[in-house]
């Protein structure tokens, strides 16, 4: 099935604004095996809008618009969808009416223009948008279905995964149930797991397993597209491969699916009713960021100390040259002071001239309890940039290996000897 994604609006295409939707959107239908073929950015201006929907019309099967249903007047996607397909414009009483109800719970009038959001193509097909005033739908100009989504993320992602993709699976005659599986690991690159899991589609002889990966550092993800006739089919091809990936990829994956490090960690230290204290440099301050805002974290999260270039830290003179007795020293001293059962040290030396890409810095990495303390030194190099996220993944994922009992030092693609 060959799909375009048109994006509209002339804040996106000036580059006044990111656009994070035309790359989520792009992600999520290449999740369940759907490819991109065309992507097209708009100003709000009819004739060009007129002009790519009718291009669209002739080239694809699918087309996603995203943008454009809002109550002003430079929201167009309505008018000139009604205009290419040639249809009028009608009032659609049931989106109106949900406009009114969403406006007076929030004790609020609703305005005048916003029944524009509610007036739809003659032929079009309400698809519901649970979270916002603006209406999506769905109508087919020339050869082509389109599917009218709004441009605020978060009514684009609900609609998207809730509406929009099972309707473009359903066209493409795709199997009924399609499922993505999902491991997040640090330390390998996405080439050596490319190498590591060589064979692992063939498990099932009947090639319903698809291997992809998406890398963003310092975490790779690893993505398995599962198709079968339903769940139960698909849980019967996912099962072997799973096993395999974790087998072969070890200790090195930390989450799956919708979980993360962070997450992963605090629950560890729930479980075990810990309580945590962290010291960080040069990181400013990202391990504390990543873990203290989560639900349940203010049972668990109980200090975090950021600093940079000095003498002490809880009262352990800083070297001008760090080693481990100092690292253990700083986690030491850190737990007993706040009173916490584990405490995080991640300490970072910069090279002299760490802006250049082929330098780095030294990670010193402390965990301590009281009765226990693990050490882990790496070498990192890329740039200050890759040095702190580098410092901050590793330093978690070693308090997350320490959690579960597994080794603390275990080499990284990423690091120096």
């Amino acid at each position: 099935m060959r799909i375009e994604i048109i994006c509209t609006g002339d804040e996106v295409l000036t580059g006044k604004i990111t656009n994070t939707n035309f790359s989520y959107m792009a992600q999520k239908l290449e999740d369940v095996g759907l490819s991109v073929h065309w992507g097209t950015t708009v100003g709000d201006d009819r004739e060009s809008l007129l002009a790519a929907f009718q291009l669209a019309a002739t080239r694809a099967d699918a087309v996603i618009v995203n943008g454009g249903l809002g109550p002003t007047v430079d929201d167009l996607s309505q008018e000139i969808a009604a205009q290419a397909a040639g249809v009028e414009l009608v009032l659609h009483e049931e989106w109106l009416a949900k406009m009114e109800s969403f406006f007076t719970r929030r004790m609020r009038t609703m305005p005048p223009n916003n029944v524009k959001q509610a007036m739809l193509p003659a032929t079009a097909e309400m698809i519901d948008n649970p979270i916002g005033t603006a209406c999506g739908f769905a109508l087919n100009i020339g050869k082509a279905r389109f599917f009218f989504t709004p441009g605020v993320p978060r009514e684009l992602r609900r609609m998207l995964e809730e509406q929009v993709i099972p309707r473009i699976l359903a066209r493409s005659g795709a199997p009924a149930s399609i499922h993505l599986k999902r491991f997040h690991s640090y330390g390998l690159g996405e080439s050596h797991v490319d190498q590591l899991l060589t064979g692992v589609e063939a498990l099932d002889p009947d090639g319903g397993v698809k291997l992809g990966f998406r890398a963003h550092y310092p975490q790779l993800e690893t993505k398995l597209t599962v198709r079968g006739t339903d769940m139960d089919d698909v849980r019967r091809k996912l099962a072997p491969v799973t096993a395999e990936v974790k087998k072969r990829l070890g200790n090195f994956i930390f989450a799956e699916d919708d979980q993360t490090l962070e997450g992963v960690t605090l629950a560890a230290l729930a479980a075990q009713q810990a309580t945590l204290t962290v010291v960080e440099t040069f990181t400013a301050g990202q391990i504390a960021a990543r873990i203290a805002h989560l639900p349940g974290a203010e049972k668990v999260f109980r200090h975090g100390t950021v600093a940079r270039h000095l003498d002490k830290l809880f009262g352990v003179s800083l070297p001008p040259e760090l080693d481990q007795d100092t690292t253990e020293a700083v986690a030491k001293a850190a737990r007993e002071l706040t009173g916490a059962t584990h405490a995080l040290a991640v300490l970072i030396e910069l090279d002299e001239g760490a802006d250049r890409i082929d330098l780095g810095g030294t990670i010193w990495i402390g965990i301590a309890t009281a009765d226990r303390i693990e050490f882990r030194r790496s070498r990192i190099l890329g740039g200050r940039e890759w040095v702190r996220l580098g410092a901050v993944e590793l330093g978690l994922d070693c308090l997350r290996r320490f959690l579960q009992g597994l080794p603390v030092v275990e080499r990284i693609d990423f690091e120096k000897t």
